[in-house]
């Protein structure tokens, strides 16, 4: 590990950075570990995240770019009417992540950040009727929260963003995308990534248990709901200078594996 201390790699990180500079590095770092952690679809998918201030505004990833070529310079500024801002690569923006995302930061100022993924084991299980199933700890964390949505097709239909804002609620931060995909949101760029890196293993560890076909232990609902609300006191203890400090352990990795991501 680094010998900095958490505030010296804070400032190594954003060197003085307004916020909105900031988010744009936070953005860049995601899609950069979504692609190191193999979570990403060739140029498809994408990540969002709403720019601070009054205009409804949010950036995105250039459409045609893979996750690990991203820089938070080149993100692509829209607002909620589909009008690109700000396009320093002129690619434009995938339009199905614009229907999704706009309907997500249009609805919920709450939440600052999307993230949507296409994985062999999310895809899998948003393609099974039971969902996250409670049986092991790591799926606890999703014991309560998620919301699913009935797939429409390819998302161009911009009358689906309606009907997706109500499926995913006022509260929840984890989106099935039924036979499509996974979503995760976040009140920040990290809370999204760590969200859908957690939620991937979960998918993962499920394919495998079924795939065994041995009985499976069942776990007590008590213990479930017990356990759910442990998750969410960890969240809460492990804030670190204005960071979760799980965040900060995937920035320092960045900074060793893929250190592109700022510029």
């Amino acid at each position: 590990m680094s010998n900095q201390t958490g505030n010296d790699f804070v400032r190594d990180v954003y060197p003085n950075l307004p916020e909105v500079e900031r988010v744009r590095v936070d953005l860049a770092a995601a899609y950069h570990l979504i692609e190191y952690f193999s979570m990403s679809d060739s140029i498809y998918t994408h990540i969002s995240a709403r720019v601070p201030g009054d205009k409804e505004h949010f950036l995105i990833n250039p459409y045609g770019t893979r996750f690990g070529e991203i820089k938070a310079s080149e993100l692509v500024t829209m607002d909620l009417d589909g009008t690109i801002i700000d396009d320093p690569c002129d690619m434009g923006a995938n339009p199905a992540g614009f229907t999704i995302h706009s309907a997500i930061h249009g609805a919920r100022p709450d939440l600052k950040c999307a993230l949507h993924t296409h994985t062999v084991s999310g895809v899998a299980v948003s393609s099974t009727q039971t969902g996250i199933l409670p049986i092991n700890q790591w799926a606890l964390q999703f014991y309560h929260g998620v919301s699913r949505h009935t797939y429409e097709g390819i998302a161009l239909n911009l009358e689906e963003r309606e009907r997706l804002v109500n499926d995913l609620g006022r509260t929840n931060k984890i989106l099935i995308l039924d036979n499509h995909g996974l979503m995760t949101m976040g009140s920040s760029v990290g809370e999204a990534f760590t969200l859908m890196y957690n939620l991937e293993r979960v998918c993962k560890v499920q394919l495998a248990v079924l795939a065994s076909a041995q009985p499976i232990n069942s776990i007590d609902s008590s213990v479930c709901e017990s356990t759910y609300e442990q998750y969410k006191h960890f969240a809460e203890i492990s804030q670190r200078h204005g960071f979760h400090a799980e965040w900060l352990a995937y920035l320092r990795l960045l900074e060793r594996v893929s250190p592109t991501y700022k510029e």
